[in-house]
């Protein structure tokens, strides 16, 4: 990139970065005065003149200052060249507020909780996906002799108990062989596997075992499988009160944005692009590709241990948002999120 490009560059920055700030249109005058960019008001003018030809910055209203746009945000977020990293302080506060939480309900609580605090903005997390994860546990437990309690417990942290009334009792010989075949078959499998293993199981039961095997199997696949509901957690929707102004009501109202956020569909879609542990995504404006969506940016990344992504979460808010701060909030919640699951 030559001087040129990269002097009008940090003149974006500035614009940027004031106009987080002050929700104010940016002036030439006021560049010079608060930033030591090493050059005349006049190249500064020239500048903000070329990068308004270019599409990077707009006058709202006539003989007022200049904003970002949406290319604007988009050439900043990529040019940031590093995460800043939280204090020491706060990464304590985070770990001590995770790892207090009882289980995975209340850790994913705790989660969008504090990123809202973190961020101001709207904080989203997805449940762990069921297709990715593995079954680290069974447990069948006899609570009478024709009826069991299942639960599933899974590498993400995720249980599930599910009731299996028998036809026929059991005694304590037949629940061990039960206990003993299930857990082979399911043990470390993905639960997409685990399925199959389960279907299988019921197909070649031995006779004396062959009914009950087949109903605690068909409430186990029915567990298995992945599920729709509960997918998704929401938290600091109030912060979208603060920047109201910020959503312009031809580009998604905040009315628009709230009717967006109640679609899980929606959010899962922005979701989808957290796909890497170590990566945040920022959409801003129309790369959202939602019409209800297009005065706000999402930031998010995926979460999860050993390799394994075992969901997404992120932020929504305006365009006009502090991307350093925000990434950096995103990045380390992720991080955590992940390590306290796995230790579970």
């Amino acid at each position: 990139m030559s001087s040129t490009e990269d002097r009008r560059f940090e003149v974006l920055r500035a614009i940027v970065t004031d106009f987080v700030a002050t929700q104010e249109p940016i002036g030439s005058k006021a560049l010079v005065e608060k930033h030591h960019l090493g050059v005349s008001s006049a190249t500064v003018r020239n500048d903000m003149a070329a990068l308004e030809a270019e599409g990077y910055i707009a006058q709202p209203h006539t003989s007022s200052g200049r904003v970002p746009t949406d290319k604007g945000y988009r050439l900043f977020v990529d040019r940031i060249s590093e995460v800043k990293p939280l204090s020491k302080a706060e990464r304590t506060a985070i770990l001590r507020f995770l790892d207090t939480a009882v289980d995975l309900d209340d850790v994913l609580r705790r989660s969008t909780k504090l990123l809202a605090q973190l961020t101001r903005q709207v904080a989203v997390i997805q449940y762990p996906v069921l297709s990715t994860a593995r079954v680290r546990h069974l447990e069948v437990v006899a609570l009478t002799p024709s009826r069991l309690l299942l639960v599933v417990i899974t590498d993400t942290g995720r249980v599930e108990q599910r009731m299996v009334s028998l036809r026929e009792p059991l005694d304590d010989d037949h629940l061990a062989q039960i206990r003993t075949v299930f857990g082979a078959a399911l043990d470390g499998k993905r639960l997409e596997d685990a399925s199959v293993a389960v279907s299988d199981l019921a197909n070649n039961a031995p006779a004396d075992l062959q009914g009950p095997i087949l109903e605690i199997a068909t409430v186990l696949i029915e567990t298995l499988v992945e599920r729709g509901e509960d997918r998704l957690i929401l938290g600091g929707t109030s912060n979208l009160a603060r920047s109201a102004a910020d959503f312009a009501v031809d580009g998604g109202g905040m009315d628009d944005v709230l009717e967006a956020l109640e679609e899980q569909v929606v959010v899962l879609r922005l979701l989808a692009h957290a796909q890497q542990t170590d990566q945040v995504t920022v959409q801003i404006g129309e790369e959202t590709r939602d019409d209800n969506l297009r005065s706000t940016s999402v930031v998010s990344t995926g979460y999860g241990a050993s390799g394994t992504v075992f969901g997404g979460l992120g932020v929504v808010g305006p365009t006009r948002m502090d991307y350093p701060g925000t990434i950096a909030s995103v990045a380390a919640v992720a991080r955590y999120v992940g390590e306290v699951l796995a230790e579970r």
